[in-house]
């Protein structure tokens, strides 16, 4: 693929997100996501073969880039209490850039396709066992659904920012990181 092949197909599916996270996945239709990147929209299934496969490609990448970014986090920091701490920094992070696809995820999930949601179900599953785990280095004799339910709780908080983002973006990221740390029992660094 060329690289202005994937631009275009980047250039689509952040468009969609912004257009999905407006409009709800439903109320946007083909012809307007490739007006919006200015194409017409018989050239965007070019790059994709339906706006299921849009949905699909847009919540797999994001689940994928959570989880490996997540386990890169966790490898990386010298002990437990450091591994959530970049946790909730990346996840924060991630959250406050990407505010339409945390919009999209949660409200279109049921319009994924079959196999699709069972893809980013398992990523998700992944994603919260990275996060159990760094808090069970943190929490000695922590049980494993308690600290799943921690992970959840957490990302609760942080993925409310497309709803609470009432105060400019540093200050959000600075109280949504001590928040979320606040809540799972870790102190700042």
């Amino acid at each position: 693929m060329t690289t202005e092949a994937v631009s275009r197909r980047e250039q689509v599916l952040a468009t969609a997100a912004d257009l999905f996270a407006a409009r709800g996945f439903h109320g946007v239709s083909v012809a307007e996501i490739g007006a919006a990147c200015g194409i017409s929209g018989p050239a965007l299934y070019k790059h994709f073969p339906s706006k299921d496969a849009i949905l699909a490609e847009m919540l797999v990448a994001i689940s994928e880039e959570l989880l490996g970014v997540g386990r890169e986090r966790v490898a990386d920091a010298a002990d437990g209490e450091a591994a959530v701490r970049a946790l909730v920094a990346w996840h924060v992070d991630f959250a406050l850039r990407r505010r339409p696809l945390i919009v999209v995820q949660d409200r279109d999930w049921e319009s994924l396709p079959p196999d699709a949601r069972e893809q980013v179900r398992t990523l998700q599953r992944a994603y919260v066992d990275v996060w159990a785990g760094a808090l069970r280095r943190v929490h000695r004799g922590l049980r494993t659904d308690r600290a799943r339910a921690m992970a959840h709780a957490a990302f609760g908080l942080i993925n409310s920012t497309p709803h609470s983002a009432l105060v400019p973006e540093p200050q959000m990221r600075e109280l949504l990181t001590g928040m979320a740390l606040s809540a799972l029992g870790v102190g700042p660094a």
